[in-house]
């Protein structure tokens, strides 16, 4: 399994989880902008270079790395996600995250590990 190929059942592991919770925004992988598949690849060779090490990230450790991304980016807080004006309201520091958005990075850590045993 390729890295793009990973990203993407992260994706749409997120995005499924997402509508679980009443959260429809987010678009199937086909139709989401680059810059979010993008952050996607970017969250999965993060985990894949410390399984290569030997190591296994903790959930705070995706965040952290989508937080520094965003944050490069020109992306800040905001009470709704608006990609348009890019505003988040998961732009905090992991503490600060309520704990269902918390399980996004451990699913999406999940993922990254089940495929790089592939």
């Amino acid at each position: 399994m390729n890295v793009e190929q990973a990203a993407r059942i992260a994706h749409e592991v997120n995005r499924a989880y997402c509508v679980r919770l009443g959260d429809t925004s987010q678009v199937a992988w086909a139709d989401a902008p680059k810059w979010q598949r993008d952050s996607a690849v970017i969250g999965i060779k993060l985990h894949w270079e410390a399984l290569g090490a030997g190591r296994e990230l903790p959930p705070s450790a995706s965040h952290e790395s989508w937080l520094k991304e965003k944050t490069a980016t020109g992306w800040r807080y905001g009470p709704v996600k608006d990609a348009e004006r890019k505003e988040h309201p998961c732009f905090l520091p992991y503490e600060q995250l309520p704990a269902d958005q918390q399980t996004k990075d451990y699913l999406f850590g999940a993922v990254a590990k089940a495929a790089f045993d592939l």
